[in-house]
């Protein structure tokens, strides 16, 4: 029975595979660009600080950014939005949390200036939105950073 159904099976494939192969091919466009990222204008006056590696303690480069910034929040009626990012190094859970503790460390030495702190919020992307590409000490210096913007 096996050399029979092989007899019959095999040339039935063969028949069935030669049939498709006069249609036309289907040709698929290419999917369209996915929509344009919006763009965060960071109002001027507002500037970013910057961290060392595995630290949320404020640099002594910050402060005169940070009462910069305090005096823009003060003289605006703009709410802000502290962003707390980190370099690729460590633990995705490691970066939130250290951006957390850096958005935190910024807010906290703006409130001790004066300002409400209803008027701003905290946010950590971790390392999820580098600001340089790169696996370099030059690109993780410019990821390790509070970023501020105006709602």
């Amino acid at each position: 029975m096996k050399p029979f159904v092989r007899s019959i099976f095999i040339p039935a494939l063969l028949f069935l595979g030669a049939c498709g192969c006069c249609e036309d091919a289907v040709v698929v466009s290419a999917p369209p660009p996915p929509p344009p990222t919006p763009v965060q204008v960071v109002a001027p006056g507002l500037g970013d600080i910057f961290y060392d590696y595995d630290k949320s303690e404020l640099r002594t480069d910050a402060v005169a950014q940070l009462k910069t910034n305090a005096n823009w929040i003060q003289t605006n009626t703009a709410n802000v939005i502290i962003e707390g990012h980190c370099d690729e190094r460590g633990t995705s859970e490691y970066n939130l949390a250290l951006g957390e503790r850096r958005a935190n460390s910024a807010k906290d030495y703006i409130v001790n200036l004066g300002v409400a702190p209803a008027r701003m919020k905290t946010l950590s992307y971790g390392e999820e939105k580098p600001f340089a590409a790169g696996s370099t000490e030059e690109a993780w210096a410019q990821n390790r950073r509070a970023h501020f913007v105006a709602e």
